[in-house]
């Protein structure tokens, strides 16, 4: 059989590995064109409008005590820029071995670091280590949310590539080292170093570096003003990657550990500031009518010795008293006569909890509500020694009931102011009306909604702290409305003036012979009623206590011609506390701050003139001893041997 002839196509017969290398180049090529296309879809879902310009940081804010000092720095400000050349080698060393090892050698992302955690959070069944650059965490903070999702993830590795590509490892290095939160409200190295240190980021120990290379996996976990033991742990750990990196020795190391010395000073250790910081941040573009673009300086009228003890004072009641007594949370408002806030303490802890309490938070002010309808009966015909009658009493179906259902008779209303008497005060609510008695609150500065029933007289309708102390403000400087102030100037870094307070007040609310009467009434509170507690030598001093039902809520408002202030204790889940009345922790906690604050002032007489008529029944001599808003006085049995020994004396 003969063989066939192999046909000629014509086409030369190409080696094999050349028809691999063909089919190679043309994958590489489909891959790039698919990897660009993936990459360009990626870069369009991002939310902001130019992912490629990299965001300026954020503008700043200075806070600036009454005396010119620095209360508080938020965001970028002056001279807090770092320098990679400036800084000492080991600052960089720790946060390149603790964070990201092979940072100088990846192109933005680390296979090896992403399959080892991978394998890891495979094994423990739960995300335990996180494969993330350097490069990546920086993209993360310019340019996307803090949320954990696989797309963010993706969105991530892009920009991370597109920051290699565009900058160099130095400058990605640099802006990391100037955007990364360390806690405590520190963005960036250099605040971090003066908010933990007191000192620049360029001259920082070795140790001091490691603690803040730690600080970044997680800022509050480990922020050392909070967590001292566990920072310094945290710190070892990076210690010892330096020491597997090769950067340092374990001698090295271990002398590092040991020379970690914290100086933050004073303001920083008191995270009470920040309340008033959010205060202000939340009035600015109402103040500035425009949003914040640069870095501004807020000139403030708050004192800063008497913000920190105000604070402190807080705190040391809470933690003596407040598990036995169940107090879970505090405020403190202190204010001038005419209405610029001179501390302000929103709860027990910032860092805990940022919920300002003495702005946001609505409460029963129980009794101290009471001044408003005594100023209306006093200002419709009453005086302080007209007398009413102390007795059980029933409008419909509220019949209110003195503490402890103890009565009186016939008593003066400045006995009943005294003595918080509920059953006295619901009748003057109802013999002059509710609806003046809410007009007269909201004429003094109430802005909250009151509901004019006869109850309003027991303070049933919910109000802030913050706006409580304003309207008490009146009594202190001759019965002229304000409206609490913290902001006295707002300058640019470059100068620029974007608000000014100017201005001579909201003019006058309350009469002088009303006022004066008023303030004859609230003296005696503090002289010989339920706030004395509150009581301070070298002053003149007025006030109100105030429990709402079931003690869930403790107030004390008193008042000098110098200072304003009112404090609040309670429960944010409104759970009552044990017999915690307003003449007890709250008065105390006011007087530690108003005879600290009034060191050095002059004596000045609350306004007003009202002079008693001769022979007014006073509440030594006429009435029974006060009910529990302050523990009685139990007095000596006087026996016979007394009266013989008087006969002879």
């Amino acid at each position: 059989m003969a063989k066939r002839r192999k046909r000629n196509t014509g086409r030369k017969k190409r080696h094999p590995l050349l028809r691999a290398l063909r089919w190679l180049v043309l994958a590489a090529a489909a891959g790039f064109v698919l990897f660009v296309g993936f990459l360009t879809y990626v870069f369009l879902s991002l939310d902001d409008a130019d992912p490629f310009q990299i965001p300026g940081r954020t503008p700043g804010m200075m806070l600036v005590a009454s005396d010119g000092s620095v209360l508080l720095e938020r965001g970028s400000f002056f001279g807090d820029e770092a320098r990679l050349d400036r800084l000492p080698e080991h600052m960089v060393q720790a946060i390149v071995a603790i964070e990201d090892r092979r940072f100088w050698y990846h192109p933005g992302i680390d296979p090896i670091s992403l399959v080892r955690a991978m394998w890891v959070n495979w094994r423990a069944g739960k995300v335990k280590q996180g494969g993330s650059t350097i490069t990546q965490q920086l993209a993360k903070n310019l340019f996307l949310e803090h949320k954990r999702t696989f797309w963010r993830k993706v969105q991530e590795a892009a920009l991370a590539l597109w920051l290699e590509w565009k900058l160099s490892k130095k400058e990605i290095l640099s802006l990391y080292l100037n955007r990364v939160y360390f806690g405590a409200g520190a963005y960036g190295v250099e605040q971090a170093a003066k908010r933990y240190f007191g000192k620049s980021a360029q001259d920082l120990s070795l140790g001091e570096a490691a603690l803040l290379a730690g600080l970044v996996k997680a800022p509050s976990a480990y922020n050392p003003l909070r967590h001292k033991k566990r920072a310094i742990r945290r710190a070892w750990v990076v210690l010892q990657a330096m020491v597997d990196a090769g950067y340092i020795t374990k001698r090295q190391a271990r002398a590092a550990l040991k020379s970690i010395r914290l100086r933050p000073n004073d303001l920083q250790r008191s995270s009470s500031v920040n309340f008033v910081a959010d205060w202000i941040m939340a009035q600015l573009s109402m103040l500035t009518g425009q949003d914040m673009t640069e870095s501004i300086v807020v000139e403030t009228t708050i004192d800063a010795a008497l913000q920190h003890h105000a604070a402190r004072t807080l705190q040391k009641v809470l933690a003596r008293h407040g598990r036995k007594r169940r107090i879970g949370q505090g405020a403190i408002v202190v204010m001038r006569p005419d209405g610029a806030v001179r501390a302000m303490v929103g709860g027990r802890s910032y860092t805990r909890n940022a919920f300002n309490r003495a702005v946001h938070a609505k409460r029963q002010p129980g009794s101290a509500f009471k001044p408003f309808v005594f100023l209306t009966a006093v200002e419709n015909g009453f005086t302080p020694v007209s007398v009413v009658r102390d007795e059980p009493v029933r409008f419909g179906d509220y019949a209110p009931r003195n503490h402890g259902n103890r009565y009186y008779g016939p008593v003066t209303l400045t006995t009943a102011l005294a003595k918080s008497l509920n059953s006295v005060a619901v009748k003057l609510a109802v013999r002059l009306g509710p609806e003046r008695v809410v007009e007269t609150a909201y004429r003094l500065g109430i802005s909250s909604p009151l509901n004019p029933v006869p109850a309003i007289a027991l303070g049933v309708s919910e109000v802030s702290l913050l706006e409580l102390v304003g309207a008490y403000a009146p009594f202190a400087n001759g019965g002229r409305l304000v409206s609490p102030w913290v902001v006295r100037r707002i300058i640019t870094r470059s100068g620029k003036v974007l608000y000014e307070r100017r201005g001579s007040g909201l003019g006058r609310v309350v009469k002088e012979r009303p006022l004066g009467m008023l303030n004859y009434m609230m003296r005696a509170v503090v002289r010989e009623g339920t706030g004395r507690n509150a009581r301070f030598k070298g002053h003149d001093i007025a006030g109100k206590t105030g429990t709402s039902q079931d003690y869930r809520d403790a107030w004390f408002v008193g008042y000098s011609a110098h200072l304003v202030t009112g404090v609040w204790l309670g429960n944010d889940d409104n759970r009552p506390m044990k017999r915690v009345t307003g003449g007890s922790f709250p008065a105390i906690i006011w007087k530690s701050i108003m005879s600290r604050a009034h060191k050095g002032l002059p004596f000045r007489t609350l306004p007003g003139h009202y002079l008693p008529p001769p022979r007014q029944p006073t509440l030594a001599r006429r009435a029974p001893t006060p009910p529990s808003e302050t523990p009685p006085v139990h007095r000596k049995k006087y026996t016979v041997m007394d009266f013989i020994f008087d006969l002879f004396r």
